[in-house]
């Protein structure tokens, strides 16, 4: 997977695609713009070259042409005896060396009955003139005497070989003269003047076109005249190629030749190379000459130039390569081992020596940083093992202290198994480790028994003692004083006296008397218990009462109640209507009163429990917010045993 190779990998695969991508475009942009520009040279070069060697073999034709008709028109204005005319032709080839052999043929005198073709020739042999006065010659079926004669005009003829045993590939130039008798303006005879092809031929081959390049010259008629493959001169046409290759491109290439166009156009020649093929007619003979470039050679310097590019483009992109893997190196062998480092911290060994990195870039940074994290890291460590070891401290000294708390509550129930007169059970719930709420009960003589309820402000271990200190006053006045109204008074004095954190208590105490039933309480703000007896549950009626500890000298006052076997009384702290739920919806006191009654009566440990589990299930999960503290007490009356109630 691409995603998981190194920074390293993908930046050198990355920059090294880019390169060569962009390099490739660049060459082959270059190629195709080279080759454009090339091919626009080469067709105003091959124009040129082809142009120019037309003009010099219409230059000669030319010649010819001029000379042939001069002549005619010196034997038609002019009467020439036998001997004058060989000395006029004999002199006209000597004077023009383009010229092989020089003729002129007569029309027979059809006035005279045994008139003859008259035709005396004049041609070179070994460097010589020689004369040719045949009487067996019968040109006047030839076609350069009867073209020209029937059309009245200088005619050029295909090109040939001569027929009097030189083997020279010819062409001949004819005008017909004439005379006129009576009137009467008729054929008088054809001049013909005969050209060896030779240098025709040695003309077109030295056109160089590069190294392989050639010309070809083809006739009127599509006939090969001149070639490198000799073996064509003569013997192939273009359209005899096409039929033989089965090649429509060619003939259809022919017939555009031969019809007196130019053009410059690709072309496979008969070697089978792609080339291009510029072709030109040369207007005085209608013969086409072409000049062939083979494409390989022309585009071997655009190729040779763009392999140069091409070398020197990936010996770039290698160095270019090399240097990205050096700087890639530069950068991620820190950072790998930075990233091994890492693996090591992630595994607890701070006391790791992390890699040097001596560069102030941003890897340098990094490794610095790394440097300073670790060293933070290695302190928090540290920090975060001591607070955990003291927090573990302080947990076990807090265990220990709600141990401690614990015990000081009664904790055993039934709490007084010898006493049938009433029935007692009481819990008490912590919201931390140690609470600030506590309740207690004892005998301050055989008939009475001191019960009391409190809730100290605050929670945690402030409350935890101050709540010691004032049960321990609280059951020691009680048993010193007896009454409730003088027990609140003399601790309220008590607490008052040295609390400068004005911690105080809510307490509500009362004194049963086990042998008629009534109950003293006085009550120091808390919260009212409810008595529950055969005419419902209802709120204790208190008079008010202030806290204790806050402020000395405060006067309580002692309720009775009188209460009838079967009644009891229910305390609690605020812990229970103010438990919270997660909307922060309170239990309350209505659905304290409404768990009262539907709760269980006759069982007092089944009547808290029943409450608490009714607070747990409020609370739904939400964290307990205060202590909750619960104590209930059933008078059962004095005659009763324990066996009957």
């Amino acid at each position: 997977m691409f995603g998981d190779r190194s920074i390293a990998f993908k930046l050198i695969l990355v920059i090294t695609l880019c390169t060569s991508l962009i390099f490739t475009v660049i060459l082959g942009y270059s190629y195709y713009r080279s080759k454009s520009v090339l091919q626009r040279e080469l067709e105003n070069n091959a124009r040129n070259l082809a142009l120019s060697s037309v003009n010099r073999v219409e230059a000669v034709l030319a010649s010819v042409t001029r000379v042939t008709e001069g002549l005619a028109r010196s034997l038609e204005n002019g009467r020439y005896s036998h001997r004058e005319l060989l000395a006029l032709l004999k002199d006209t080839l000597a004077d023009n060396p383009e010229i092989y052999g020089s003729c002129a043929a007569f029309e027979p005198d059809t006035r005279e009955s045994n008139a003859r073709p008259y035709a005396p020739y004049f041609f070179r042999s070994r460097g010589k003139i020689a004369y040719n006065n045949e009487d067996s010659f019968q040109y006047l079926r030839q076609d350069w005497y009867q073209i020209s004669r029937e059309l009245g005009r200088t005619e050029w003829t295909e090109p040939y070989y001569g027929d009097n045993g030189s083997n020279i590939l010819m062409a001949s130039c004819s005008v017909p003269f004439h005379e006129t008798s009576g009137g009467a303006r008729r054929v008088k005879g054809v001049v013909v003047s005969d050209i060896s092809l030779e240098w025709l031929t040695a003309t077109v081959a030295s056109i160089k076109v590069l190294k392989s390049g050639y010309a070809f010259l083809l006739s009127r008629n599509g006939t090969i005249v001149t070639h490198p493959s000799r073996e064509m001169i003569m013997n192939e046409t273009v359209f005899s190629l096409a039929e033989a290759r089965n090649d429509p491109g060619l003939r259809a290439l022919g017939r555009k030749m031969i019809s007196g166009g130019s053009d410059f156009i690709p072309y496979t020649d008969l070697y089978g190379r792609r080339c291009w093929l510029y072709y030109a007619p040369i207007p005085s003979v209608g013969w086409t000459l072409a000049v062939v470039f083979p494409e390989a050679e022309l585009l071997a310097q655009v190729r040779s130039l763009s392999l140069t590019g091409a070398i020197m483009g990936l010996a770039g992109i290698l160095l270019l390569t090399l240097a990205v893997v050096f700087i890639a190196r530069s950068i991620t062998t820190p950072l790998r081992s930075l990233a091994a480092a890492t693996h090591q911290l992630a595994a607890g060994n701070f006391d790791l020596e992390l890699p040097l990195v001596r560069s102030n870039d941003e890897v340098g940074l990094l490794a610095h940083d790394f440097q300073a994290m670790k060293e933070s890291l290695k302190d928090y460590i540290r920090n975060l093992t001591e607070t955990t070891a003291a927090k573990e401290r302080i947990q076990s000294e807090l265990k220990v202290a709600t141990d401690i708390q614990a015990s000081l509550l009664p904790r055993i129930f039934p709490a007084f198994p010898e006493r049938p007169e009433f029935d007692i059970f009481a819990s008490m719930d912590p919201a931390k480790e140690v609470g600030g709420d506590f309740y207690d009960f004892f005998f301050i003589d055989d008939t009475n028994l001191c019960f009391l309820i409190a809730d100290v402000s605050d929670k945690g271990v402030p409350a935890a003692l101050y709540m010691m200190v004032a049960k321990t006053l609280l059951k020691s006045e009680a048993q010193r004083l007896g009454e409730p109204d003088k027990i609140l008074s003399s601790v309220n004095n008590i607490l008052a006296a040295d609390n400068d954190s004005c911690m105080f208590a809510t307490v509500f105490c009362a004194i049963l008397d086990t042998t008629c039933g009534e109950v003293r309480f006085a009550n120091a703000g808390h919260n009212p218990p409810l008595t529950i007896d055969s005419t419902g549950i209802g709120y204790l009626t208190l008079e008010s009462g202030f806290v204790l500890g806050p402020m000395p000298d405060i006067v309580y006052t002692t309720q009775r109640l009188t209460m009838q076997p079967g009644d009891t009384l229910f305390l609690y702290t605020d812990g229970v209507t103010e438990a919270k739920n997660r909307k922060e919806e309170l239990y309350g006191e209505p659905q304290l009163l409404d768990a009262l009654r539907r709760g269980p009566r006759d069982d007092l440990t089944e009547t808290i429990h029943f409450i608490r589990a009714e607070v747990t299930r409020h609370a739904n999960g939400a964290p307990q917010s205060d202590d909750i503290t619960m104590v209930a007490i059933t008078y059962r009356g004095s005659g009763v045993t324990r066996g009957s109630a």
